[in-house]
């Protein structure tokens, strides 16, 4: 078991889901890591390890109880060409995903990137990377990253984007007008539902409808930008 004084700046794999906090202290979750991903630690201190998920390069901090979760990476995380039209092969399966997950008892949780409870973003993330296609962790990333599409030309599989200044919401378009999504309590279902692109639907659909930014479609898998030991 390896204790904090012999962590370096390097790759290592988790074995099991660990959870990612956004500060030292540990009490706010920012996101999941699944048993198998990469990460780098970046520095430690009494409590908590500094830490850079590889493959969306996304940081946060580990509680230093879960060194002993952590293993030598025997080979550095290596992005993988997806096509953009095998993505598109894929989105059958990618559905699939989260319908799936629906069907699993659920409620939303902020950083959820594990089943079977996720946030908006997470449930995206989650269900692409199950196909091999990682995305950025959070909904305005992955918005950043997925060339934009006209709502009236969106396809199956396509992100839908929610929000005022900036997206903080986003959902998985199925055909027909609906979305699948995992909202929250206050605006939403407190877990994964389908809902409407449309003033016509329920609350829920109206309330979300009337922050749409637009929609996104991913014809990538994510390239990581960060380097070994390098923080930028």
């Amino acid at each position: 078991m390896m204790t904090a004084t012999e962590l370096q700046v390097t790759e290592y794999q988790c074995q099991t889901h660990l959870n990612i906090y956004d500060s030292p202290q540990c009490d706010r979750l920012a996101t999941q890591a699944a048993a198998g991903r990469h990460l780098q630690v970046l520095s430690t201190e009494d409590s908590a390890i500094e830490v850079c998920l590889c493959e969306d390069d996304y940081p946060g901090w580990l509680k230093i109880s879960d060194i002993a979760e952590l293993v030598v990476a025997t080979e550095a995380y290596q992005a993988k060409f997806v096509a953009e039209a095998e993505i598109r092969n894929l989105v059958p399966q990618v559905i699939a995903f989260t319908q799936i997950a629906m069907q699993q008892p659920n409620y939303y949780l902020w950083g959820g990137t594990v089943g079977p409870n996720y946030d908006c973003s997470g449930l995206m993330q989650a269900a692409f990377a199950s196909v091999g296609v990682w995305l950025p962790r959070d909904a305005y990333q992955q918005e950043g990253f997925t060339p934009a599409v006209a709502v009236t030309e969106v396809l199956l599989g396509d992100l839908v984007f929610f929000g005022v200044e900036k997206a903080t919401h986003v959902g998985l378009y199925l055909g027909e007008g609906c979305y699948i999504h995992s909202s929250g309590e206050k605006m939403g279902r407190n877990g994964i539902g389908i809902d409407r692109l449309s003033e016509q639907g329920d609350e829920v659909s109206r309330s979300y409808y009337k922050q749409l930014r637009g929609a996104g479609r991913i014809i990538e898998s994510y390239e990581p930008q960060r380097r070994k030991g390098h923080k930028g």
